[in-house]
């Protein structure tokens, strides 16, 4: 998980300036030009939101291992089944939680 959060944290210092305010300035840029670079700036905010969330579940998981807490659903107390924390070691409720119930 560290190797993970290390990746995210590197994609987030290396797309900083695919995410400043776009240049309003028609002289130097034409109005579709313009239109793109909006656009790719809100796919790149909306990429850093994605690894925002990542890194916040990534840094819970890794307390809950320092607290020896990991395994254990965090709404019902019940261990959360091995293979679900296989496909993604950031889950913190069991199934059964996780599915409302």
């Amino acid at each position: 998980m560290n190797r993970r959060l290390d990746d995210l944290y590197q994609a987030t210092d290396s797309t900083a300036a695919s995410r400043k305010p776009v240049e309003l300035d028609q002289a130097s840029v034409g109005r579709l030009s313009r239109i793109d670079a909006m656009q790719m700036q809100a796919m790149a905010m909306a990429a850093e939101r994605l690894r925002g969330h990542e890194i916040e579940r990534i840094k819970a998981a890794l307390k809950r291992i320092d607290d020896g807490d990991f395994g254990a659903c965090v709404t019902c107390g019940e261990d959360i089944a091995p293979k679900r924390l296989s496909v993604d070691p950031t889950i913190s409720t069991c199934i059964r939680c996780a599915s409302g119930g």
